[in-house]
């Protein structure tokens, strides 16, 4: 895997000199990207784009702004995933995909694209940074983007945290909306359940049901954490626990093994709260003291 957060500055930079269109825009590391005109036959919106709905209205009001003004912030494209020509010369987009379809909706045939280099990681880095500052996605989609991010880049909850500039537990409390059921994610979409709702009843056993009571009965997030106590847990919550398992929990575990054996410890945690505990010795003696300790009743 290509080493994480590899743009450095380079976002920082993007971003100061997207809104004066240049001809040129000179990123971190001194690579010169340049800003074309692409015919938007070419460009395809990218699939692990974390936004997945876009608001018609809010879309008709950027085109008919476009109709007006032009595209004043220029799109950011790499080449398709193949990186060849022989697929038609296609690029992806790595942020903008909101402008993309609004000049399409204002009959654009070409949009103003900074064309770079980037990795698959650093292209998902870079939609989600540009959707979760600018707030463009709902609480279901941020949950997908940051479980997407981490199962397909191998990211651990720090490397998020770091990368995002929002806190663990917030992170945390998001992703939980990822163990919902379908049907449930979707009323919050639709905005008949309420995200701190959500986050609530991610955790009992039969999200779904209780959905539907909180609507119905229209209970306050108190009540539905009333509700929640009063039932029976979900198993799939606790995996979810074991598998976003901090850093500095394993830490604090393996500190506890090592002064408990009096050896150096390192716990591997894989998905579904499988993993490896590994125990060091330098001596035969101490394998054989640490087997003692180990099978004693």
């Amino acid at each position: 895997m290509s080493q994480k957060f590899g743009l450095g500055r380079g976002l920082a930079d993007l971003k100061a000199e997207m809104g004066s269109v240049p001809e040129i825009s000179v990123l971190a590391g001194g690579e010169r990207v340049v800003v074309r005109h692409i015919p938007i036959s070419q460009i395809v919106p990218n699939p692990d784009q974390p936004r997945k709905t876009f608001a018609s209205a809010e879309l008709e009001d950027l085109a008919n702004s476009i109709r007006e003004k032009g595209v004043l912030q220029p799109i950011l494209v790499r080449t398709d995933r193949s990186g060849s020509s022989a697929t038609g010369g296609q690029y992806e987009i790595v942020a903008g995909e909101r402008r993309w379809r609004a000049s399409q909706m204002a009959g654009l045939k070409e949009i103003p694209a900074l064309v770079k280099t980037v990795t698959p990681e650093n292209a998902m880095e870079i939609a989600l940074i540009e959707n979760v500052q600018r707030e463009n996605l709902n609480s279901i989609e941020e949950a997908a983007a940051y479980k997407n991010l981490m199962e397909s880049c191998g990211y651990e909850m720090g490397d998020v945290v770091k990368l995002i500039g929002k806190s663990e537990s917030y992170i945390r409390n998001i992703m939980r909306l990822s163990t919902l059921p379908k049907s449930v994610q979707k009323m919050v979409e639709d905005g008949h359940l309420s995200a701190s709702h959500a986050r609530t009843i991610a955790v009992a056993d039969d999200p779904d049901a209780l959905a539907k009571k909180v609507i119905e009965q229209g209970l306050s997030v108190a009540d539905t954490v009333t509700e929640v106590k009063s039932r029976p847990r979900s198993s799939k919550s606790r995996s979810f626990r074991n598998e976003s398992m901090s850093q500095t929990d394993i830490r604090e575990y393996e500190r506890k093994l090592e002064s408990a054996l009096s050896v150096p410890v390192q716990i591997k945690l894989r998905k579904g709260g499988a993993g490896e505990l590994a125990l060091r010795f330098v001596s035969k003696l101490q394998m054989e003291q640490l087997i003692e300790l180990l099978t004693k009743n």
